[in-house]
């Protein structure tokens, strides 16, 4: 999100970048921008072309995985050229409709990883209402109104930016913070009302997914009680992909059968004949659930939390930041675009076969 990718020319003094420098920082910038278009365009391609995931959920990781892409196509490439040459040479018109969708693409990033967040813990925590809830029409709705919230935060400032044309052309392309109310709103809006949310929901799905795991090690027999069948079904289905939306919509006595097969576990207490065997079952899921939580959440707060927080800090006190730390951070969000494909689908085995697939083919032509 490129709001301060430069702060004015009067603020700080910029000094020019060598030869070797900026060699260097566009080979760096150019790697991660091809791999995030080439992990993020190989889950696209996964989800369109396996039909095992046409799921409701799959199609929130399919839009994510768009945006991120829109990213890398639309944002980093003119923000190499613009950290590499040291000054914006594309003119007012290119500016303003790069910093908006530069604006809205990230936003809608991190509003997509909150609505992920929001469908696992309807489908961890009301799991069998929540699957005839959980369809195609829902999860675009879903899309929509993420798409809708981020031009709303992004679009403001298109409204009291001088649309005069300037000349000289002018040589930075940034989005002030002379509006203070902006700013907060913006920060909120974009980060920090979803971080919240995203904290307080993850929160909670790893403690019912405790509370799951804790049940069924205490199960003596799964036939007896149908409830608790519908309970070790999700609590099996979220051990497999704890953090890859992958709940079926379809009859859950088949597809707990798949999933109980997929990822070899011991049929139950049958043969769990003691209580400590059952509990370290217990306790190993519960940290690998913790693992992948951590993971997700470490990734999204390491990457935008330190941009957002240098926003507020100059949006609130008009501190000025150098030209360098601004890029990085702007970059390290831009990272985000690229860890959330391998985050959200590395522990799905249905995304894995489909990736190698993908390779197989991609070898054969």
């Amino acid at each position: 999100m490129n709001i301060t990718n430069c702060t004015p020319e009067a603020s700080v003094a910029v000094r020019p970048k060598t030869i070797t420098e900026k060699m260097l920082i566009s080979m760096t910038l150019v790697i991660i921008t091809t791999l995030t278009m080439l992990l993020n365009s190989a889950v696209i391609m996964a989800i369109c072309t396996t039909k095992k995931l046409h799921q409701p959920a799959n199609y929130l990781i399919c839009s994510l995985a768009v945006t991120d892409l829109l990213v890398a196509v639309l944002v980093m490439p003119l923000s190499i050229m613009y950290i590499v040459m040291d000054s914006w040479k594309l003119g007012y018109f290119i500016c303003e409709v790069w910093l908006s969708v530069d604006m809205t693409c990230c936003t809608c990033s991190i509003l997509h990883l909150c609505v992920i967040a929001l469908d696992r813990y309807w489908a961890i925590t009301n799991a069998i209402e929540y699957a005839r809830k959980r369809t195609a029409k829902r999860a675009g709705l879903m899309i929509l109104t993420v798409w809708t919230i981020s031009i709303f935060i992004s679009m403001p400032p298109l409204f009291w930016r001088s649309h005069r044309q300037l000349s000289p052309p002018p040589s930075q392309c940034t989005i002030q913070h002379d509006h203070v109310i902006y700013t907060i709103y913006s920060t909120l809006g974009a980060f920090y009302i979803p971080l919240t949310l995203i904290l307080i929901l993850y929160y909670r799905i790893y403690h019912a997914a405790k509370s799951l795991y804790q049940k069924r090690g205490s199960s003596r027999h799964l036939s007896n009680r149908s409830t608790d069948s519908q309970n070790s079904f999700a609590s099996c289905k979220l051990t497999q992909t704890f953090c890859v939306s992958d709940f079926s919509t379809s009859d859950p006595t088949t597809e707990f059968e798949k999933i109980h097969t997929s990822i070899r576990i011991p049929p139950f207490d049958n043969d769990l004949d003691h209580p400590g065997e059952r509990q370290q079952i217990s306790s190993t899921r519960e940290r690998k659930a913790a693992r992948i939580l951590g993971l997700i959440l470490g990734a999204f707060i390491l990457s935008w939390l330190p941009f957002f927080i240098k926003e507020l800090i100059i949006g609130l006190s008009t501190y000025a930041v150098s030209s360098e730390v601004a890029d990085f951070l702007t970059w390290l969000g831009y990272v985000n675009s690229l860890i959330n494909p391998l985050l959200y689908t590395s522990f799905n085995e249905d995304f894995k076969l489909a990736f190698k697939k993908l390779i197989r083919c991609r070898e054969h032509t």
